[in-house]
């Protein structure tokens, strides 16, 4: 009783405390270092109530946070878990990140193509829920891969075979978790401090020495807009240099889909396809400028464009395509679909969509090809929603393309529906012919031919 009674004490104490950081963020004064692990440690003890942190983060929403303040919150949720030391590995280990979007394939090509160039690629990665799943998702869609590797197969792989993708612990960053799934509910996600340090604390806590950020922006992505897409690398980029990182990040394009896959099993024949040189160009040509970045950092060359013609070699000469069969083999995945795809599960059925009129591709949402593949379910829509590794969308005619009426836009790649929460009581034909209205609603065309935007925005470093 007596213990109970001294932990009552203590919480009321602790929300007497919140209650003067939360006005002192309210009126726009900045918070301490000490006054943020205060925070984040007694939200994650369960002293402080999620009521209470909710106001703090709406308060950070509206108010923001200096550098300095971002780079301890950063910090804090870093040492809420477990953290990774990478230290015994020789090299400079290099490690990616991708803000997200549609046909995000860039990791399946860019661990492995570093990796075959010396550079240790330690990766950690998430499971998606939106669109289409995470990497490891669709890693997972390759027979028999292995996504959940202990800490020390993770480490045996980054220093024997050069690079390794798996999934977070649980035991790390759970101050992210928690506050994320409540920012997720108070309409404070969007705010760019709290997704810096989100991002970031997982980043920080897998123990790489340098870090690439492939920042998304446009249409398929969460960031709308370039100032705002800047400016959360910017934070990013300098959240991770106070933590002595080597840090740069690339803006990119998200307007359309990247490459011409979207879908789980879909996107690793892409990556395939990719690393044998025979892949999308856009595709080939961000992994390419990523992996540019990753071996500057790394101290390989001392140009990302130094880096990128390296790369290309490694492309050429199939030393990239080696390196992603022994990835897959290590994780015990069959190593033969990097030589036969039709290894890779597929669809039962694919359905064509067809232009209805003729003109050149102005726009081609990639939110809506998104959604489309979502709801074939390739994407989890809950998360404990199920994917179907095999259904998806492939896009045959991008931004600028010639289109003639009756011209293939892009293939639905489906099959009965296996899973009954996705089971809408709608006839097969009827869901069918919805997707392909959703993905021609994704096109607008115009009459004359223009210059399409470019996929690489700017970088920050």
């Amino acid at each position: 009783m007596a213990d109970q009674a001294i932990n009552v004490l203590k919480r009321a104490g602790a929300v007497m405390i919140v209650s003067e950081l939360i006005l002192k963020k309210r009126d726009g004064y900045p918070l301490t270092c000490s006054d943020i692990e205060h925070l984040i440690a007694g939200y994650v003890q369960g002293i402080i109530p999620d009521y209470q942190m909710s106001a703090l983060a709406m308060a950070v929403y509206f108010r923001g946070m200096n550098e300095e303040e971002t780079t301890h919150l950063t910090r804090a949720m870093v040492n809420s878990g477990d953290t990774i030391s990478l230290k015994d590995i020789p090299g400079v280990k290099i490690d990616k990140h991708s803000t997200g979007g549609v046909g995000d394939t860039t990791t399946l090509v860019v661990v492995p193509l570093v990796a075959a160039a010396g550079v240790p690629v330690a990766k950690l990665s998430g499971r998606g829920l939106g669109h289409t799943g995470g990497t490891l998702d669709k890693l997972e869609s390759i027979p028999g891969f292995c996504a959940e590797l202990t800490l020390n197969e993770f480490k045996t792989a980054v220093k024997n075979i050069g690079a390794a993708v798996a999934g977070q612990t649980i035991e790390m960053v759970p101050a992210d978790k928690m506050l994320y799934a409540l920012r997720d509910v108070t309409a404070t996600v969007e705010s760019m401090p709290l997704i810096a340090s989100s991002i970031m604390s997982k980043k920080l806590a897998a123990g790489a020495d340098g870090i690439v950020l492939d920042v998304k922006v446009g249409d398929g992505a969460f960031i709308k807009d370039h100032c705002s897409a800047f400016e959360l690398a910017r934070i990013m980029v300098e959240t991770g240099k106070m933590d002595g990182r080597q840090m740069a990040a690339v803006i990119t394009n998200m307007d359309q889909p990247l490459g011409r896959a979207v879908g789980n099993a879909l996107e690793v024949e892409e990556a395939v396809l990719t690393l044998r040189g025979e892949g999308p160009p856009d595709l080939e040509e961000l992994c390419l400028t990523l992996g540019g970045w990753m071996l500057s950092l790394a101290g390989k060359v001392s140009q990302p464009e130094q880096g990128k013609a390296t790369l290309k070699k490694l492309l050429d000469n199939g030393a990239a395509l080696l390196k992603f069969r022994e990835m897959i083999q290590n994780q015990n995945g069959d190593p033969l679909i990097v030589e036969d795809l039709s290894l890779m599960p597929r669809a039962e059925k694919q359905v064509s969509v067809k232009s209805r009129v003729e003109g050149y591709v102005s726009r081609l949402r990639a939110e809506a090809i998104g959604q489309a593949a979502m709801k074939l379910g390739a994407g989890r829509e809950k998360k404990d929603s199920l994917i179907d590794p095999v259904v998806g969308v492939t896009v045959e005619k991008k931004l600028g393309a010639m289109v003639k009426q009756g011209d293939i836009l892009a293939h639905i790649h489906t099959g009965p529906e296996k899973e009954p929460a996705r089971n809408t009581g709608i006839e097969d034909h009827e869901r069918i012919s919805d997707l392909q209205n959703m993905i021609l609603s994704a096109y607008e065309f115009q009459d004359e031919p223009f210059e399409v935007p470019p996929l690489i925005i700017g970088d920050i470093k």
